[in-house]
């Protein structure tokens, strides 16, 4: 708990703007080669005031990257269809790596075009990112109950990262 509470102070002056609110892959689209965000009413179980009040642009950040546990979580369901045919040795580091090239190139793009200092981010998306995993964790507990383990194991995995590194630092 004392690595979580010293994250907060390296928010304090940083950028607020209006935010999506609700950002995961399921609210972008692809199509004709262009790419569509959806569905900016912002998280439905938020207030209105809550919902228009600025924020950080990494609240949007977080929720991007916590639904690509989401994606490896529904591939390697092989009781959906569509799901990979590969072993589950092979399966694994596939989605291992996925998830971690995905994570380098969206989190490279956003500060490429954010312009934001990478250390002063990363603790505050660490923040960000325990904020969204324990609000998953409590939908899914009253929602999915099957899904519970998705965020669970983010959560853990987040703070085995916070832990093991100074100050949360990769």
């Amino acid at each position: 708990m004392a690595a979580v509470d010293e994250i907060p102070s390296v928010g304090e002056g940083t950028v607020l703007t209006r935010i999506h609110g609700d950002f995961h892959l399921g609210q972008v689209l692809v199509s004709s080669g262009d790419v569509f965000i959806i569905d900016f009413e912002g998280e439905p179980t938020r207030t209105l005031e809550e919902r228009r009040a600025k924020a950080s642009p990494l609240r949007d950040v977080a929720g991007l990257l916590r639904s690509l546990d989401y994606v490896v979580a529904t591939i390697t369901d092989r009781k959906k269809v569509g799901a990979a045919s590969l072993s589950n040795e092979r399966t694994e580091g596939f989605l291992d790596r996925f998830r971690s090239m995905a994570t380098k190139a969206f989190m490279k793009a956003y500060l490429t075009a954010a312009g934001e200092d990478r250390a002063v981010n990363k603790q505050l998306l660490n923040l960000l990112l325990i904020e969204k995993a324990a609000y998953e964790i409590n939908y899914e507990a009253a929602s999915r109950p099957g899904w519970l383990p998705v965020p669970l194991a983010g959560l853990a995995a987040l703070a085995q990262n916070i832990f093991e590194s100074p100050r949360g630092r990769p």
